[in-house]
């Protein structure tokens, strides 16, 4: 039974094996094993990716634990996620239209047991590796840009790093940009940072109850939590930033296309359109 249903894993490798390079084989005697194939290397990953488990738990005899994580790494340093997303945001942007005059940014911990490049000791799990990602989003939840850090690491200075890698996924914003954020970026540093970028912020004030406050950024609390239900995410076994990212962006796309479908559902028509709220 596949790990994801046919109409979202269906478009998201027509994407992904149409930016894949053509593979060159330049083994000098070709006297090699079979080269596995693209499809069912990313059919593992997306097993890997939902259920969170290890490369050897989800390894076949077609395809190895080694296989797969030589794959990840390529796929990781060409950044061909990343550019998936951002082919989901424009899609979703056409046919729904994306609410870019408001966003909101906040982070999420979650855990990072075996450490690695983006992970720091978390202060809500005794100190325990963990790993921090802060994510903006749209007016209505969709994922636009991710940075990842340790645990360690305060939300706020990564609000800044967060907002420039949205601009490189979305492209243009509008000449008026509203930020809304939570108490933990209400200082005079943060409101200096969005002016120098030219955006106004919604920022909720320290002292206060937060659900008297709790505004419009009620959908990147929602977001984390669609992510979150990825394994992969809740506990990233990941070592390296640039595969960390990986998963990280393609849970992302993930989220978007899924949105994009549910939306678009009462008002397109197309082959193999859902007929039911579930996804199948």
């Amino acid at each position: 039974m596949p790990v994801l249903p046919s109409c979202l894993l269906g478009p998201l490798w027509d994407q992904f094996v149409a930016l894949l390079p053509e593979h060159v084989d330049a083994h000098p005697l070709g006297c090699h094993n079979p080269r596995i194939p693209d499809r069912t290397v990313f059919e593992h990953v997306i097993a890997a990716l939902v259920h969170g488990s290890g490369y050897e738990r989800i390894a076949t005899p077609g395809c190895s634990d080694r296989t797969i994580r030589r794959r990840v790494n390529y796929w990781a340093q060409i950044g061909i996620v990343e550019k998936i997303h951002a082919l989901a945001l424009q899609a979703y942007d056409r046919m729904i239209g994306l609410q870019l005059d408001e966003l909101s940014v906040d982070g999420c911990i979650t855990k990072a047991p075996g450490g690695g490049e983006s992970a720091g000791r978390s202060p809500v799990d005794r100190g325990k590796q963990g790993l921090k990602r802060s994510v903006a989003t749209e007016a209505t939840g969709v994922p636009l840009g991710i940075v990842s850090a340790g645990a360690n690491r305060h939300d706020s200075p990564l609000l800044v790093p967060t907002l420039k890698v949205t601009k490189e996924q979305v492209g243009e914003l509008p000449d008026r940009v509203n930020v809304n954020l939570d108490r933990g970026y209400d200082s005079d540093k943060t409101r200096s940072a969005l002016g120098e970028l030219g955006f106004t912020g919604e920022i909720a004030r320290k002292g206060i109850p937060a659900p008297i406050q709790a505004g419009k950024r009620w959908v990147v609390e929602r977001s984390h939590a669609w992510m979150n239900g990825f394994g992969k995410l809740r506990r990233c076994t990941e070592k390296r930033s640039r595969v960390v990212d990986f998963y990280l962006y393609l849970s992302a796309a993930i989220v978007t296309l899924r949105m994009l479908i549910r939306r678009a559902t009462p008002r397109y028509r197309w082959d193999g359109r859902p007929t039911t709220r579930r996804l199948k």
